[in-house]
C-alpha cells in the first residue's frame, strides 16, 4: 500500500467504492487494522459487496473534495469483534448505525 493511499483512507469518512456492473457508491467507512470497513444494509446505504468481490476504493480529499487516489481492494464479508462494532459505531458521529452485513476491504501489498 502507498503513504498517500494510507494517509488518505486514515482521514476519510466516506469514500466511493465501483464495483462491477454498478455505479459508483459513495459509502460510510472506517480505517482500522489495516483495512477499511464498509457496513451495508440495515440504516446504512445497501453497497453492492459480495465476499471475494473485486472493487475498486476511490478517496477524495475532505477538505478540497479533490480526487486524491484509486486503489483495487478485495471485499470479505465479515462478523466485527465487539471492539470494531463499537469503533464502527463511534465513527458515524451523528447516527446510531445499524447493519445487515460488514465488509472488509483489503488492499494488495
Amino acid at each position: 500500500m502507498t503513504r498517500v493511499l494510507d494517509a488518505a483512507l486514515r482521514k476519510a469518512a466516506a469514500v466511493w467504492i465501483t464495483s462491477p456492473g454498478h455505479e459508483p457508491r459513495l459509502v460510510h467507512a472506517h480505517w482500522r487494522d489495516d483495512a477499511l470497513w464498509v457496513m451495508s444494509g440495515g440504516t446504512e446505504p445497501e453497497v453492492p459487496l459480495g465476499d471475494g468481490a473485486q472493487v475498486t476504493v476511490t478517496v477524495r480529499s475532505p477538505s478540497t473534495h479533490s480526487h486524491l487516489v484509486d486503489a483495487p481492494a478485495t471485499a470479505h464479508l465479515t462478523e466485527p469483534d465487539e471492539d470494531t462494532a463499537q469503533a464502527l459505531r463511534t465513527a458515524r458521529l451523528n447516527t446510531t448505525p445499524e447493519w445487515e452485513s460488514v465488509y472488509r476491504l483489503e488492499f494488495g501489498a
